[in-house]
């Protein structure tokens, strides 16, 4: 038997590579397998589409995509190509030959990965004998009227078929890495392991079906995971034969990962295996020249959202728009899953203690949740008509005066303020004012909606009454569809509103990983998540004191729904107290925080689930020492020790503080040094150090 090749990783220009030289990358093909390659369904997406960079740095010419074939998607993403590889071009012939098309092109992303795309439609004729051939190897059965359970067998009976073709060419090496996402691609990685394929094969689950249908129908889930009688929660909702389907995949990989560890105790009941890997979720943080750079661009983007305020309130606008925050939730509608339930109790609260308190601000809740609508509605659009009516007005009003003031400058007068507007402007401000009259309430929503007597946020708007009163200090906008700078009503990306919101509140129940916290931190916004989101896990375990860096945590783990609430409660009446100093020191913690969610540093973790697939597969060619995953020691960011973050855990030696004091407790904050002591305690990724000539670190012993 050939001596086996240690495994581990080195680090060269911030890139990991092999350490043992008589490994190269050469010698390895990586395939990643996913519904979602170049086609957006969900977070696989963003997942996918950010890693490509990092994981194609490493791999070179050597890393390819396999995902479903869509003319649409192809026409705006994908650039046709050649196969760069031989075996991978005979490959596709072969099934070419046979009927099934197959496209291939660099998917025009950050990194620019191959893409490998199977048309569904070209291969249906299959179908059948295909469901047959999976029967055989599975017992599992998928029935007629599942369309999505019929693609996926196709889709993976034609991966399977491919990587069959491919590794037939080879002998002795290179050697194939496939990392399968989700069920839907998970047949693929079955029919591989049933053929005996000399492939070494990873599967990692997002989110397990079950659990997700379960946390949907309002279970206490997290309190029952040993209680379920899976099988036959699985058969009432429909989803047995995608269940079998995911649980034969996980357990016919090689190495199973999920991306946190919540998701992690999730897997080990629901599909009874423990994850070998996390996989924590990651992004391409993309650094400002300037240091302030994204402080300005949130400057920018508040004035835009308190233009379309402006137009949706006239007629009620009296609140100050310097008192306003914005807050909002965006995602998938799912009203439980997400949080928008208890959301919406913690806005009633926070609304009865700033009516209580007298305070004088005002917080505007945005809900970016897709629902089915038939069209703006009027009056929303009539506000964004009579703002821009009133901006003419004010404009040739402005403009008349000017250029009277100006020719009576030039003469060397002072004009006569009562004359300097003759009565046909003061007709036409009168005209305006009249014209912001309203007799109904701003409303609550931006578009018609289709049920709107079943929809869930509307239902709960109406018990718990906040309905944009002019007493209310929380007013709320529900927009149910997904932003877009085309819009006429609030012309901005995502990214832009986020950018110009105060806070992003995501209280999830069921959220393995959640990348809409992730998106705010990573823009300088502070966010609120839970202990039940994959990200809230996260930082909990990389944050000494989340809150001061902006990142609030509500435990809805081991409370009641009620006390969860009242945290939830206090987190936002917490933030509202905040002084606009505060505030802007918090969103630059925040966006220190960044460097932890970077690609760079979390794509470790994918890379070790590969080393260890390799060593499980081939163990005559490839060894890998026992060890943990890679640890995180030295990731760790300590509480703050200048400026509090929020009036509410300030800490007085006397009971009543002058302002002097109050100025001096700002003096303390000096934000280059603490910048400085957060660089160092989030190291440089993969800063392994140098090793001395022939001594070799064994994996896992990463210490930064």
């Amino acid at each position: 038997m050939p001596l086996a090749r240690s495994l581990s990783m080195t680090s060269l220009n911030g890139l990991p590579q092999w350490e043992d030289e008589d490994l190269p990358v050469e010698d390895l093909l990586l395939f990643e397998v996913s519904w979602e390659v170049t086609n957006k369904v969900g977070g696989i997406y963003t997942v996918i589409q950010t890693k490509a960079k990092i994981t194609a740095d490493e791999w070179g010419d050597n890393y390819f995509l396999i995902g479903p074939y869509f003319e649409h998607n192809v026409k705006t993403q994908v650039e046709a190509c050649e196969p760069p590889n031989p075996a991978v071009k005979k490959a596709m012939d072969t099934m070419k030959s046979q009927g099934c098309q197959v496209f291939f092109g660099r998917w025009l992303i950050e990194g620019s990965p191959y893409v490998l795309l199977f048309d569904i439609g070209s291969a249906a004729w299959n179908l059948d004998k295909w469901k047959g051939e999976f029967w055989d190897v599975s017992n599992i059965g998928i029935p007629f009227h599942d369309r999505e359970a019929n693609d996926a067998v196709i889709f993976g009976s034609l991966t399977a078929w491919f990587l069959k073709e491919l590794s037939c060419q080879f002998d002795d090496k290179p050697n194939i890495v496939a990392h399968f996402h989700e069920w839907q691609a998970g047949v693929g990685l079955i029919l591989s392991r049933s053929q005996k394929l000399p492939v070494a094969t990873i599967f990692t689950t997002h989110a397990t079906l079950l659990g997700r249908y379960l946390c949907a129908a309002n279970i206490d889930f997290y309190n029952n995971l040993d209680q379920f009688d899976i099988d036959k929660e699985a058969g009432e909702r429909q989803i047995y034969h995608r269940y079998c389907m995911e649980r034969a995949s996980v357990h016919c990989a090689h190495v199973f990962t999920t991306v946190s560890q919540i998701t992690a105790i999730e897997a080990e009941h629901m599909l009874k295996r423990n994850p070998d890997v996390v996989t924590p979720n990651g992004l391409n943080i993309k650094k400002f020249s300037a240091m302030h750079e994204f402080q300005n661009l949130h400057s920018m983007y508040k004035a835009r959202i308190q233009e379309f305020i402006r137009g949706h309130f006239y007629g009620h606008l009296d609140f100050s728009l310097e008192n306003t925050l914005f807050f909002f939730i965006a995602g998938r509608y799912e009203f439980s899953n997400k949080g928008a339930d208890m959301f919406l109790e913690a806005l009633s609260r926070l609304n009865f203690l700033l009516r209580v308190h007298k305070t004088n601000v005002t917080v505007v809740v945005f809900f970016i949740m897709p629902a089915k609508t038939n069209n703006f509605n009027v009056e929303t659009l009539k506000g964004q008509a009579v703002r821009k009516q009133l901006w003419d007005t004010a404009q040739s009003v402005k403009e008349k005066f000017g250029k009277k003031l100006y020719n009576a400058l030039l003469k060397g007068e002072i004009p006569d303020l009562n004359k300097i507007l003759d009565r046909d402007d003061i007709t036409i401000m009168k005209r305006a004012i009249f014209s912001t009259q309203r007799h109904c309430l701003p409303p609550v929503t931006t578009h018609n909606m289709i049920d709107d007597g079943n929809d869930p946020i509307l239902n709960t708007i109406r018990r718990i009454g906040l309905f944009n009163n002019r007493t209310d200090r929380v007013k709320v906008i529900l927009h149910p569809e997904f932003l877009s700078s085309t819009s006429p009503l609030l012309p901005l990306d995502y990214e832009e509103f986020v950018r110009g919101c105060h806070l992003g509140v995501f209280p999830s129940y069921y959220e393995p990983w959640g990348y809409t916290p992730a998106e705010c931190t990573v823009m300088g916004i502070p966010s609120v998540t839970t202990n039940l989101s994959g990200f809230g896990c996260f930082m909990q375990e990389h944050v000494a004191d989340p809150a001061a860096y902006g990142i609030y945590i509500v435990d809805r783990r081991f409370r009641s729904p009620d006390e969860s609430c009242n945290q939830l409660t206090q987190f936002l009446y917490g933030f509202c107290q905040q002084s606009r100093r505060q505030r802007i020191i918090q969103r630059n913690r925040t966006e220190r925080l960044s460097d932890l969610l970077d690609w760079r540093y979390l794509g470790r973790y994918y890379m070790h689930a590969r080393h260890l697939a390799l060593s499980r597969t081939f163990p005559d060619k490839f060894e890998m020492e026992p060890s943990a995953p890679p640890k995180t020691e030295g990731f760790r960011y300590p509480r703050p020790s200048s400026v509090p973050p929020s009036p509410s855990v300030s800490q007085h030696s006397s009971p009543h503080q002058s302002e002097g004091e109050d100025e001096d407790e700002d003096e303390r904050y000096d934000e280059d040094e603490e910048a400085e002591r957060d660089r160092q305690n989030i190291k440089s990724p993969f800063s392994l150090g140098v090793l001395p000539q022939g001594k070799k670190k064994q994996h896992g012993e990463y210490r930064n």
